[in-house]
């Protein structure tokens, strides 16, 4: 990946205003290599704003100590595109970039950081490493080879991205190089006990609320190795939570010995309908070839699209598929 990285080096050089962004539905690893790519080009002297499409999830906002992130608005920020190069991290599907998705073939370039599995629906390039566990570990190894050593703010974020990512360092992708990019991480101030409790151990009553809500639709499948979740807006209305606080509802249903796959099909409060998709151990069902066929994507045990179905008809759709995947293992 030695050569791919270059290309990001070479992009970087050979410009000078800089515009990033990432998916839609910030999460950790997204948002921390937003925070660490503004800490290397503005430490290269060049100029950059950070434009998402939507805002900075509660639960991720520690990270964000200097408010960097901005909400993508025309009015305000109609004129960077033409005199800007776009950096997109942590999705390397520009289809998943929300409101940004129609303004990129405004920017001057664009190039592409991030470690999922490669969308074949996307025309992007750029830095792309599936065997990284986390965007963060990249931009570490970034960093690193421009010779520049991140602050204690920019640790902090790249680390909270980082176990994101990798589970707490228990998912399948993590490596020494995963262990290697912490070690660079804590020596430069970020606390493990402190983050962790941050993305662990502060969520809202509101969000407790709507985990009980969540896992009381719990349905199995395909002889209890499927799982099922649903989340409709109702819920987010009864309970007072935030859409994004479901995300991490999906991963629960795998703490089962039986369960192999895990779906959690999501109504947000505008009606819009996502589905997130896990699956557990290697040479089980690859979750990423599943949504892709839905237009999405992630990684092989962690993936998920946005759905042009109703609610019912996305579960259906997506059972059917998972049962297939199944079937053919």
């Amino acid at each position: 990946m030695q050569n791919d990285r270059q290309k990001i080096l070479n992009f970087i050089a050979n410009n000078t205003c800089f515009a990033l962004t990432t998916h839609d539905g910030a999460d950790a690893d997204g948002i921390g290599a937003e925070i660490a790519m503004v800490y290397i080009l503005k430490h290269l002297g060049k100029t950059v704003r950070v434009l998402n499409a939507s805002p900075v999830p509660e639960r991720f906002r520690f990270m964000d100590g200097g408010r960097l992130v901005e909400i993508w608005d025309p009015k305000t920020h109609g004129g960077i595109p033409g005199k800007s190069a776009l950096i997109i991290l942590d999705t390397s599907d520009e289809f998943n970039t929300g409101a940004m998705k129609d303004i990129i073939p405004q920017f001057q370039a664009v190039m592409v950081i991030d470690h999922h599995d490669l969308n074949p629906h996307s025309t992007l390039e750029g830095y792309i490493d599936p065997s990284a566990a986390a965007t963060c570990e990249m931009m570490v190894d970034i960093a690193g080879a421009l010779g520049i050593a991140v602050d204690r703010e920019t640790a902090v974020a790249l680390y909270a991205g980082l176990i994101y990512d990798s589970g707490s360092f228990a998912y399948s992708k993590t490596t020494i190089r995963t262990f290697n990019a912490a070690s660079v991480l804590v020596l430069a101030g970020a606390s493990p006990y402190e983050i962790y409790g941050k993305l662990n151990e502060s969520i809202s009553t509101a969000s407790l609320l709507l985990q009980r809500q969540v896992l009381s639709t719990l349905i199995l499948h395909c002889g209890n190795r499927v799982a099922a979740l649903t989340l409709r807006k109702e819920d987010l209305a009864a309970t007072g939570a935030h859409f994004e606080d479901a995300e991490p509802l999906v991963n629960i249903p795998l703490k089962s010995k039986e369960i192999l796959v895990s779906i959690m099909v999501k109504e947000n409060s505008e009606g819009k309908i996502r589905c997130s998709l896990r699956s557990k151990g290697m040479g089980g069902v690859n979750v990423s070839k599943i949504a892709q066929q839905f237009s999405g994507g992630g990684h092989a045990l962690a993936a998920g699209f946005c759905s042009e179905f109703t609610f019912e008809e996305t579960l259906t759709r997506v059972l059917e598929t998972v049962q297939d995947a199944l079937e053919k293992l």
